[in-house]
């Protein structure tokens, strides 16, 4: 029997693989992946994958070439990813419309943010200072993983108290791995729900987005700068 090879082609991760630990399979800052085939087509129209919004995690498993589990990326580099694949599956050409304006992009001509390697710890973790307490945390980018948990712990706090709004403290608790050197999850916890200054938090909030590496989805129409979305008909416009 004939054996079919597949073209792949070698992503660069925005992260560098530098926010993954030592030893992960990403750590090497690139991931491998195949052409979509009839085979990746079936996977978007799964109607059994769209209900369930796993759809695109479903997508990337199967053209990773490289033996990961897709919900250890964290954001930005699953954004990058995401637009190799629709790259090798459909061109680098993608139409879209907000509201009454259609867009086209040439996604082949997006970059990666800008990304300081210097501030990442050999552990893939940041550090920071509070600027009004002056306290010292350090703390890791989310991944997928992180994100359901974060999602499953907000709903139950819901299902408890209807009227809890828990997302930014919850959010932080998962971000935060050390408070002044103490990695100890119940002092961290403590810290974040009773001693932690709202501007520290929203400090702290805004330097992490500025050093999440990410490849930048913003296209420039002119003097008006445009979000490109990334959904279903991202991959197949005809759907």
């Amino acid at each position: 029997m004939n054996e079919f090879k597949f073209p792949t082609e070698v992503v660069d991760l925005p992260s560098k693989g530098l926010v993954y630990p030592e030893g992960h399979p990403l750590r090497s800052g690139i991931i491998e992946m195949k052409y979509m085939t009839a085979k990746e087509e079936d996977i978007l129209t799964n109607q059994n994958y769209l209900s369930k919004g796993i759809v695109l995690d479903k997508l990337l498993e199967s053209l990773t070439m490289n033996k990961v589990d897709i919900k250890d990326l964290v954001t930005g580099d699953k954004n990058a990813i995401l637009v190799a694949s629709r790259i090798l599956g459909y061109g680098k050409d993608y139409s879209f419309f907000i509201g009454d304006k259609e867009y086209t992009v040439d996604l082949s001509t997006l970059k990666n943010k800008p990304f300081d390697t210097s501030l990442v710890s050999f552990q893939g973790t940041f550090k920071y200072i509070l600027p009004k307490s002056g306290n010292e945390v350090e703390f890791k980018l989310l991944s997928d993983k992180d994100e359901q948990k974060i999602n499953e712990q907000i709903e139950g706090y819901k299902k408890i108290n209807k009227e809890s709004s828990s997302e930014i403290t919850t959010r932080l608790k998962h971000h935060i791995v050390s408070i002044e050197k103490n990695t100890d999850k119940n002092t961290i916890n403590d810290f974040i729900d009773n001693h932690m200054l709202a501007a520290d938090s929203r400090s702290l909030r805004l330097y992490i987005k500025s050093v999440s590496p990410d490849i930048d989805l913003t296209y420039q129409d002119g003097e008006e700068a445009i979000d490109i979305p990334i959904n279903i008909s991202f991959f197949w416009p005809d759907l």
